[in-house]
């Protein structure tokens, strides 16, 4: 047996409201991570929780609406890095009970709808590109690596 210790990243929900060809923007503001910028719904995985309840619970937290199951369906993954690697799960609902609204206005001080063809220029970037690829029929995407694959991670023929 060895004592090496297994890889682990954060995995983290994110969630596309749509309205038509809107999706619903959030700015975020004093999280002391990429304040001024917007971005979507999200939140980090729980542990012992399905993806698609971690993006219920989310939209309930953040936007106080109620979405179930059957109107979430899951329109992509990234493997990013930034400081550390992640993962990340987007998921698209058009349908849910409620009105939206501002749960967390000491997290986020904008709601806003766009057009997804006319997103803003603050975003964080990683957003941005995960709704252009929902909006392109891209489901996965690597999104942060700057450098080549070493060549022993590199799969041999």
């Amino acid at each position: 047996m060895s004592d090496k210790k297994r890889f682990t990243m954060p995995v983290a929900v994110h969630l596309f409201l749509l309205r038509g060809n809107e999706v619903l923007l959030l700015r975020r503001y004093n999280t002391g991570y990429e304040d001024g910028k917007y971005s979507v719904p999200a939140g980090h995985m729980d542990g012992n929780e399905q993806v698609k309840h971690a993006a219920i619970r989310e939209a309930r937290e953040e936007c106080g609406i109620d979405i179930t199951e059957e109107d979430l369906q899951v329109a992509g993954v990234m493997h990013r890095r930034s400081s550390d690697e992640r993962i990340d799960f987007f998921l698209a609902a058009s349908r849910w009970g409620g009105d939206i609204t501002n749960n967390e206005p000491d997290k986020c001080d904008e709601l806003i709808w766009v057009d997804m063809q006319h997103l803003p220029e603050n975003m964080i970037p990683y957003v941005r590109q995960a709704i252009t690829n929902y909006r392109d029929g891209k489901w996965f995407d690597s999104f942060g690596w700057t450098e080549p694959i070493h060549q022993e991670h590199a799969k041999q023929p």
